[in-house]
């Protein structure tokens, strides 16, 4: 059986004003998938620079494991500036190692073996990695999960490119922000958030819908199935990284036989805890890793 989780697109380094943070959605879904215990691996790229260099180590000392190509890029970075309420706002590099990720045999024969693979919109900015990313895609499995956990940033989106995700994936994850721009790029009914989320799901044939609405609650759709939850109070450090872990910890229950209703109070449980933490990939208490 295929059992190899992937989060496959950007890693770069989050500058903030204290300093730098690995980051890059793809690899913090991934390395949340490694703390529950699964065999999950970063595709990406990083430049052949000290920057590149520090990435790798990051991950050799994590144990997180990757299939992450050198390229003649600068690796990416990211600078993040916080207000207030500790929410991130992102000037993301352009022409960095991330958006020229490579297509090779042994990346084919990943993709075979996988499982499970998140990836979202950024990476897709450049026709190279839209076109890495699509070939892993179509090489997965037809019974693989294929998670499109949106994040939407800056300008670096268009609405072919994310016809095209939702058409390839059979799992959309996507926060309030989200679902109002695409409401209106794919012409949606002004109707209630749920009748939005289900022409969504009737649209492009999606299994499940996730929908996270910040300190409003979250929802999960999925057939019959629709769960809300509230967001739990917590102290918070700053929400980065916040939403992948939502989305590892949910597929990671999913995977491991849970409901549909357990894996979302699962994510809801875990994202509050990396909320409550700096930086995107803080380690997770054994109670939490330990529910599965």
């Amino acid at each position: 059986m295929n059992d190899i989780i992937v989060g496959i697109g950007e890693v770069l380094w989050d500058v903030f004003p204290e300093g730098k943070r690995i980051g890059g959605a793809p690899a913090n879904f991934a390395y949340h998938m490694s703390q529950f215990g699964f065999d999950s691996r970063v595709v990406s790229a990083v430049g052949e620079d000290v920057l590149g260099d520090e990435i790798l180590e990051n991950f050799n000392g994590k144990g997180l494991r990757y299939w992450v190509e050198r390229v003649p890029f600068p690796t990416g970075i990211v600078e993040v500036t916080l207000d207030g309420e500790g929410i991130p706002c992102y000037e993301i590099k352009q022409g960095v190692a991330w958006d020229n990720v490579p297509y090779t045999p042994e990346l084919d024969r990943l993709a075979c073996q996988a499982r499970c693979v998140c990836f979202g919109s950024l990476a897709q900015r450049n026709v190279v990695t839209r076109t890495t990313l699509n070939r892993f895609l179509e090489a997965m499995s037809g019974e693989s999960y294929k998670v499109f956990d949106i994040n939407l940033r800056q300008h670096f989106y268009t609405v072919e490119v994310l016809k095209d995700s939702l058409a390839r994936c059979n799992i959309l994850k996507l926060n309030d922000e989200e679902l109002v721009i695409l409401s209106d790029l794919l012409e949606l009914s002004e109707e209630s958030v749920e009748k939005r989320c289900r022409e969504m799901m009737d649209r492009f044939d999606l299994e499940v819908l996730i929908l996270t609405c910040g300190v409003q609650g979250s929802y999960v759709f999925a057939g019959d199935i629709r769960s809300f939850l509230d967001t739990p109070h917590v102290k918070v450090a700053d929400t980065v990284g916040a939403g992948d872990s939502f989305t590892a910890a949910f597929c990671a229950a999913v995977l491991k036989g849970r409901s549909m209703v357990e894996a979302h109070r699962f994510a809801v449980e875990v994202s509050a805890f990396v909320c409550s933490q700096t930086g995107a990939m803080p380690m997770l208490p054994d109670e939490l890793k330990g529910w599965l």
